[in-house]
């Protein structure tokens, strides 16, 4: 399968969050996260193993106890049920990949 992110809609969630919902079958997914400078992603959990790469701008995350600035080229990984959120600290693109496929976002 193929996905074009030109053919694929910016949805605006608010609070300086946009997302773009990619590839994906009931195993794995790719999201792409659009953050403006300032937008916290607030700590949560979920069930599914989540990969984000930073595609472009700086972040501070926290994933369980441990807290990190992380810039382009970085990867974090979140394990299954682990609480983790983030604030923009510059403007940037995220992109996360789950398994199994987030049913919530789509």
């Amino acid at each position: 399968m193929y996905v074009f992110n030109k053919d694929v809609v910016l949805e605006d969630m608010g609070g300086g969050l946009k997302r773009k919902v990619m590839a994906y079958s009931e195993n794995i997914m790719t999201v792409e996260v659009h953050f403006d400078t300032g937008t916290v992603a607030a700590m949560h959990k979920h069930p599914h193993e989540q990969l984000t790469y930073v595609v472009s701008g700086k972040f501070e995350f926290t994933v369980g106890e441990e807290t990190k600035i992380v810039e382009a080229g970085d990867t974090i990984y979140k394990e299954p049920n682990i609480m983790h959120g983030a604030t923009c600290l510059e403007k940037g693109i995220l992109i996360d990949n789950f398994t199994p496929m987030r049913k919530d976002f789509v």
